[in-house]
């Protein structure tokens, strides 16, 4: 997503503010704290929790060795549980009391949205958050840094694909109303009216909801054949599991990055097998034997003891690319100099297997997008589309 550097006045605004400060907020001459707001009890807890574990890893390895120009990275983690209301409570901890430099990996469309005002105001950068959603980078982009291809973009991907493989024409999406669902619904639509498809049918969910019988059978009774998904981990499972159940296994289930993990290609049973992702990374387990995915994963299972997953690996790579603008950023830390470090990012990454790069115009920092589907307990990846089909 290109940006102009005229775009980037605003941003520039609240650096010089920023910078007008005595100390630079969150750094010591020992310490640099960062914080996350996560969810490790609810709906999104098989992402959050490996992520942090995977950046842990990371910082304490950068840390173990004397740490960014001589200062320990400290991770401060808070846990909203996917509610907006804890979810303020635990930025205003996190900005207002622990006085961190930037903020990581802050999970939950929704929850990253509302807080926009409160980062900008106080000069926190807000680096690779855990959603993929295009509002997560508004024009200008301010303080905000993406990782990788929106929601946006990997259903339209993925729609074009099932659709140019298969002869599906019917779409539907089940979906959150959240902002995370919101543009889970947009893209299935714009997607199908830009193909020529036809929209068909659409269903809400809560986040906690367990019984998917009747939405599944009025979907089907409609007519679907590519069906979204804009839901939480579990329920993904369980719409997938509860159509077969029904015996619609002819459906094309399309999930994005946010149901894109191990966990839900290993239920037993073979339970989501035929369920397609549309990501903007490569599934970790299906390059194990590649070099860098397999020194990562024999570091994660000797630290915690159990394998590491594809949020585990995100965690890790956000935190190096963190880590890398810091030590670009020089022994004076300041808002600025961090925007600067981060604008000098620009490598293949072996671990996610992309390519990652950031400039003042572009704040996000790839765009690939990697089509998966469910096979035999793993993910194989079908087909990667550079820069997003762009």
């Amino acid at each position: 997503m290109k940006r102009t550097k005229t775009l980037l006045a605003a941003a520039a605004a609240t650096v010089l503010a920023v910078g007008a400060q005595a100390q630079t907020r969150g750094v010591t001459d020992t310490e640099i704290v960062i914080g996350g707001a996560h969810d490790l009890s609810g709906v999104f807890a098989a992402v959050s929790t490996p992520a942090v574990a995977g950046a842990n890893l990371y910082f304490d390895m950068v840390n173990a060795n004397g740490g960014v120009h001589g200062r320990q990275i400290r991770y401060v983690v808070e846990d909203h549980g996917y509610q907006l209301p804890r979810a303020t409570q635990a930025y205003n901890k996190l900005i207002e009391a622990d006085d961190v430099f930037a903020m990581l990996l802050n999970l939950g469309t929704p929850h990253n949205l509302a807080h926009y005002p409160l980062m900008e105001e106080r000069g926190v950068p807000n680096f690779s958050p855990l959603t993929a959603a295009r509002a997560i980078l508004p024009d200008p982009p301010g303080l905000n840094f993406s990782a990788f291809s929106s929601y946006y973009d990997q259903v339209a991907a993925g729609i074009r694909y099932l659709h140019e493989t298969t002869g599906a024409t019917n779409v539907c999406s089940m979906y959150l109303p959240t902002d995370f669902g919101e543009e889970i619904i947009l893209a299935s639509r714009e997607t199908a009216a830009a193909l020529g498809l036809n929209f068909v049918d659409e269903t809400t969910h809560r986040p906690d909801e367990q019984d998917f019988v009747g939405a599944v059978q009025r979907l089907r009774a409609a007519g679907c054949q590519i069906i979204t998904q804009a839901l939480g981990v579990r329920a993904g499972i369980t719409v997938v599991g509860t159509a077969k159940q029904l015996g619609w296994t002819d459906a094309l289930f399309l999930t994005t990055s946010a149901g894109f993990l191990e966990a839900v290609a290993m239920v037993p049973g073979g339970v989501t097998d035929g369920l397609y992702a549309s990501s903007g990374w490569q599934d970790l387990y299906a390059r194990a034997t590649e070099e860098a995915p397999a020194a990562f994963m024999a570091a994660y299972q000797e630290r915690y003891g159990q394998p590491a997953s594809g949020f585990a690996m995100l965690g890790y790579t956000a935190a190096q690319q963190l880590v890398m603008a810091l030590e670009a950023a020089g022994p004076d830390l300041t808002v600025e100099s961090f925007l600067q470090g981060v604008y000098s990012i620009d490598f293949d990454d072996p671990l996610l297997g992309t390519h990652i790069s950031y400039s003042e115009g572009n704040h996000q920092g790839a765009n690939d997008i990697f089509i998966s589907q469910v096979s035999g307990g793993q993910w194989n990846t079908l087909v990667s589309i550079p820069g997003g089909g762009e």
